[in-house]
């Protein structure tokens, strides 16, 4: 009902408003935790903002101005948070093992969109895997699949990988 009144809204208007997401939107959970491992080297690139939003335009299938509100949404509630329980809590609930562990792979795209990764971004995935429920194993091997897709290597070993 409410997303008819929106829509109505909107034509009044003209129609060139932002679409808007609910804040429990599990697609806006998986953009803000996307935003904090982005950010969890320091340094934010275009490569990795482009990166992350053509893997969301794919995973989604969003039009740019989906994207643009989604990318909002996210950075308003990353910007607000103090932990990765709040996203990982929701996400739990809301994915499958099988999607979580998806999740973590796209985490690695996003790390690996510049060729490399830092201790800061490796540790910030190891805490949203743990917080996810995806094991160290799984977490290893979408790194190392994603690394070997992209050419990148793999860098020094974890101390869980010995």
């Amino acid at each position: 009902m409410f997303e008819r009144l929106q829509q109505f809204l909107a034509s009044l208007s003209g129609g060139d408003s932002k679409p808007s997401f609910a804040a429990d939107d599990p697609r806006v959970a998986v953009m803000a935790l996307c935003i904090q491992v982005m950010e969890a080297d320091g340094k934010v690139l275009d490569i990795e903002k482009k990166a992350l939003r053509d893997h969301f335009k794919e995973l989604y299938s969003v039009d740019e101005k989906e994207l643009e509100a989604l990318v909002d949404a996210g950075a308003d509630a990353e910007s607000e948070a103090i932990d990765f329980f709040r996203f990982t809590s929701e996400l739990k609930r809301e994915l499958s093992e099988e999607q979580r562990v998806g999740l973590i792979g796209l985490l690695w795209e996003i790390v690996y969109a510049d060729g490399e990764r830092s201790e800061m971004e490796d540790h910030a995935i190891w805490r949203i895997a743990d917080l996810l429920g995806v094991s160290g194993r799984e977490r290893i091997m979408k790194r190392q699949e994603v690394a070997e897709r992209v050419g990148a290597s793999a860098g020094k070993q974890e101390p869980d990988e010995v």
